[in-house]
């Protein structure tokens, strides 16, 4: 499908930061109509700053956020209302609001001066809830739902503002593995829709996984790409500089380097090697190409065992956890 991917906000030669805390650099980078965008970096860095700063509440320090060729500033409140909408990282907690009511606030830029909300409007909130999957949570009160829940909630009445671009800060904070991927999932389909959504997130994996571009924030400068680009430059290496924690760019992930000497020859296939390999690592070991003693040999099969082959003896095991232990008693 031929889809207009035109640039919909680009910040440029930003300054952000409030007080002493600034950064030292300025900002520039760009999202597209339809794309998800993720900004990492470590804590403190400025992450909420920046995205406080793209939708204007809290002033830039020089340089210039265009939303839809536009500078920001240029905008009305309800323009700016109609053409950004914004989630932060509070938790809302509201005792007597339902699900409706709260996706219904997303439609005050289009209300008359005294807010009341005609038939279109209740249909474009309908509309919102069943978008995110509250069909039948409409009377539902915000108290009670789970965070996943609320966290859908809150993405409802900002898809009910109907704008072009959609700014999060944390969205999946504080949700449990399946709604963090629900979430990303939700963000993934609005973004299919045409929407342009930048997100915030801790969730390494999610981002590497799921975003069309990443704001990489580093400590002097900001740089953006495709996630796979970045990984092969090799700037995660910079993201959280570290003597203990290093990355592999093999299959982007943190870990902790070998600390025990001991290295291991595998050999198997399939999952089985995988989880064995990735265990070995876990305890401090290394796995060598190299067919050497210590080995192991996997299972074909969970009902088998692990065989540890050491230069004085052969050992099975009933599970990995059985197979570390014995490691670490006969290795250590």
């Amino acid at each position: 499908m031929d889809r207009n991917d035109s640039i919909m906000l680009s910040i440029d030669s930003l300054r952000i930061g409030y007080g002493s805390s600034l950064l030292p650099s300025p900002l520039t980078a760009s999202a597209r109509r339809g794309e998800l965008v993720a900004v990492i970096g470590r804590n403190g860095i400025g992450k909420s700053t920046l995205l406080r700063t793209i939708v204007g509440l809290q002033l830039s320090l020089g340089g210039s956020v265009r939303a839809d060729k536009k500078d920001i500033s240029d905008y009305s409140q309800v323009e700016l209302a109609k053409k950004i909408g914004y989630i932060s990282t509070e938790i809302v907690n509201v005792s007597n609001m339902k699900v409706c009511d709260l996706v219904a606030l997303g439609r005050y830029p289009y209300t008359n001066w005294i807010g009341r909300i005609d038939e279109n409007e209740i249909l474009e909130i309908n509309r919102s809830i069943e978008k995110t999957g509250l069909k039948g949570f409409e009377e539902r009160y915000i108290s009670e739902l789970s965070d996943g829940e609320r966290q859908r909630a809150m993405i409802a009445r900002v898809v009910a503002q109907d704008t072009d671009i959609l700014i999060m800060d944390e969205p999946t904070a504080f949700l449990d593995v399946i709604s963090k991927y629900e979430a990303v999932n939700l963000l993934s389909d609005l973004a299919s829709d045409g929407k342009t959504i930048i997100f915030s997130t801790h969730d390494f994996n999610i981002a590497l996984s799921h975003a069309d571009r990443i704001w990489l924030m580093l400590d002097d400068k900001l740089v953006e790409g495709a996630p796979e680009d970045l990984v092969l430059k090799g700037l995660f290496e910079k993201l959280f500089k570290s003597e203990i924690v290093e990355f592999n760019r093999a299959d982007a992930s943190f870990f902790l380097p070998d600390r025990s000497g001991d290295s291991f020859y595998i050999e198997g296939e399939g999952l089985l090697y995988f989880w064995t390999k990735k265990a070995l690592h876990r305890i401090g070991c290394s796995v060598t190409d190299k067919k050497i003693i210590p080995l192991i040999k996997t299972p074909e099969s969970l009902e088998g065992t692990w065989e540890l082959v050491t230069p004085e003896s052969t050992f099975s095991c009933s599970s990995l956890f059985d197979l570390l232990r014995m490691i670490r008693k006969n290795m250590g």
